[in-house]
């Protein structure tokens, strides 16, 4: 009997919410603190989860005077529950996603944007620090890369397999690394034969050919050249020292 008292005491207890960001309440959207504009936003913002909300929808969607709307935008702001996101194809246009959701790539453009652009900086760097590890180790695979990058004293971010991916095959259409597989044999003995791996580009020497070897080949008005036009051979002064030439 005094078990069912203690019991029945204990659930008449007024138990605690779960604060927002614990483990048990970051998915629960807070109302304590919050105005009526203020907790109607912060529902339409968050049910649009990772692809977030443009400011002009939102204001359709709630249907708050401009100045109440306002204002509860930026209270929301200020108090961290949303953030504010540039999209990627229209860096005029603001979107708002709830604190508890990572933008979508399709806004945000993903790891290598910062605020609608390009972060070309940060890129830099990642491709300086490809281009090390394969210059340390001369034939490197993808996995070999990032592993390097990882363990490096100079990286200050993690790095995803996928995102050193990208990287290096943007170098490999820049001609700064080239694709190759692996033979298994000599500089390729640390890679299984047949598997891609990455090297340093190296520029080769054109080979010249016959046109190359007269002045037309190099010439830059060579597609206006007519027999009996203003610019042709007859009246060319290179092509008939060219001639002139005892080879």
């Amino acid at each position: 009997m005094v078990l069912c008292i203690a019991e029945g005491a204990k659930a008449m207890v007024p138990q605690k919410r779960p604060r927002l960001g614990s483990k048990s309440g970051a998915a629960l959207v807070p109302d304590e603190g919050l105005s009526d504009a203020e907790r109607m936003i912060l529902e339409a913002i968050r049910s649009k989860e990772n692809m977030g909300i443009w400011t002009f929808d939102l204001k359709k969607l709630t249907n708050l005077p401009r100045g109440v709307f306002d204002k509860a935008l930026r209270l929301l702001q200020q108090k961290g529950l949303i953030k504010c996101v540039v999209s990627i194809h229209n860096k005029s246009r603001k979107m708002y996603v709830a604190r508890e959701f990572e933008p979508a790539k399709e806004i945000s453009g993903g790891t290598w944007y910062s605020q609608g652009s390009l972060n070309q900086e940060f890129i830099s760097d990642v491709r300086s620090k490809c281009l090390a590890q394969v210059t340390r180790l001369r034939i490197a695979t993808i996995e070999d890369v990032w592993k390097g990058i990882q363990m490096s004293r100079d990286s200050k971010a993690d790095f995803t397999l996928q995102q050193i991916k990208e990287i290096v095959q943007a170098m490999v259409l820049d001609k700064e690394l080239e694709e190759v597989k692996s033979t298994g044999d000599g500089d390729f003995s640390a890679v299984p034969a047949g598997r891609p791996c990455y090297r340093r580009f190296e520029r080769r020497a054109p080979i010249a050919g016959a046109l190359s070897a007269i002045p037309c080949g190099v010439c830059p008005r060579i597609s206006e050249c007519t027999p009996d036009g203003v610019i042709s051979p007859n009246t060319c002064i290179y092509f008939t020292k060219w001639l002139e030439l005892d080879f």
